[in-house]
């Protein structure tokens, strides 16, 4: 089969691989389409941390069903899946407890294992998810708006709550959409205006901020001087990740979705007057899935417009590098095979 190898940073290779064996308990699926996200483009710049090379990339993913090797309840040859990436231990405090995206030994397709720009892929079958009714495009995307609907989930986000998201990029875009469907009133902040309005556009968000333009003062303005009681991150900058503290209400809530490759700071005064809850949201457990393939069935949103550029598995390599430049626009790029 042919499979796209990260070898080191900037560098991709096609190549021809073994078709991958498929022990007990696992089924062996056909890839159809694989969405192009932050920690790939970071991964191909060497920027991903907990990352080694060579590597395959791709997790988020959705493909047909080949063959399973064992009994399988929920799945059968010839169906439509979406994949849940995280492979958890099962035995750690962390899954005992039920918090299996945050394994002590935590294994993601295309991070800490090999991925799926390939043309097959054995998993587990417990990792798989039938998403009859679902396009395979858009059940490619369940997995990144997953990692957003369990960062709400973590805020116990409450209908009528003033809510900062800060990062329009696509993880940023799903807190919004699933905010919004929480009954939040929601702020998008963002320096790059196009973004900005594609946040009121697509996420349907109440009111857009410029990060670059005095956000503290603009947020007390539209707040009456008490803040969003709940402030998401989701730009894995470290600037925008320290500066977030002074964005949240009294009482309220700080949670970090986006991962970045540095140590934050913060004024502990500060944070001890507005008694403030500093939350990680990591990854997203089957959960999360379910809630967002329920999102989906509604047809509360527009993922066609979500997904903004489209190459064919074999022209990927010719085009990956084009995603990295700003100027293309790119919001989703989506891995046809």
């Amino acid at each position: 089969m042919q499979t796209i190898i990260c070898e080191q940073p900037d560098v991709f290779k096609m190549t021809e691989t073994d078709m991958p064996s498929v022990r007990p308990g696992e089924a062996l699926v056909r890839i159809k389409r694989i969405g192009i996200c932050g920690t790939d483009l970071h991964a191909f710049k060497g920027n991903q941390p907990f990352f080694s090379y060579p590597r395959i990339l791709g997790h988020e993913l959705s493909g047909v069903v080949e063959s399973i090797n064992g009994e399988c309840a929920h799945l059968k040859a010839g169906d439509a899946v979406a994949f849940i990436p995280y492979m958890e231990c099962g035995q750690c405090i962390a899954c005992r407890h039920g918090k299996t995206n945050c394994c002590t030994d935590m294994k993601v397709l295309g991070v800490h294992m090999d991925g799926g720009m390939r043309e097959y892929i054995s998993v587990p079958f417990s990792h798989l998810i039938q998403v009859e009714g679902i396009s395979l495009d858009h059940a490619a995307m369940i997995e990144p708006l997953s990692i957003g609907a369990h960062a709400i989930r973590r805020a116990s986000i409450r209908k009528g709550e003033t809510v900062l998201v800060i990062g329009a990029g696509p993880i940023g875009l799903g807190v919004m959409a699933l905010a919004k469907q929480e009954g939040a009133k929601v702020i998008a902040m963002d320096v790059n205006e196009e973004r900005l309005a594609f946040c009121r556009e697509w996420a349907g968000v109440d009111v857009t901020v410029n990060a670059l333009e005095g956000p503290r003062d603009r947020l007390s303005e539209l707040t009456g001087g008490e803040f969003p009681t709940a402030v998401f991150d989701a730009t894995g900058n470290a600037r925008s990740m320290t500066d977030a503290f002074h964005y949240a209400a009294h009482g309220g809530k700080l949670v970090y979705v986006g991962l970045v490759k540095a140590d934050i700071t913060f004024n502990d005064p500060e944070f001890h007057k507005r008694e403030l809850t500093l939350l990680g949201s990591r990854n997203a457990t089957r959960e999360d899935f379910e809630h967002v393939i329920r999102f989906l069935e509604q047809g509360n949103v527009d993922l066609d417009a979500y997904i903004t550029h489209r190459a064919p598995f074999y022209g990927m390599i010719d085009r990956f590098e084009s995603w990295l430049d700003p100027q293309s626009k790119v919001i989703k790029a989506l891995v046809e095979l």
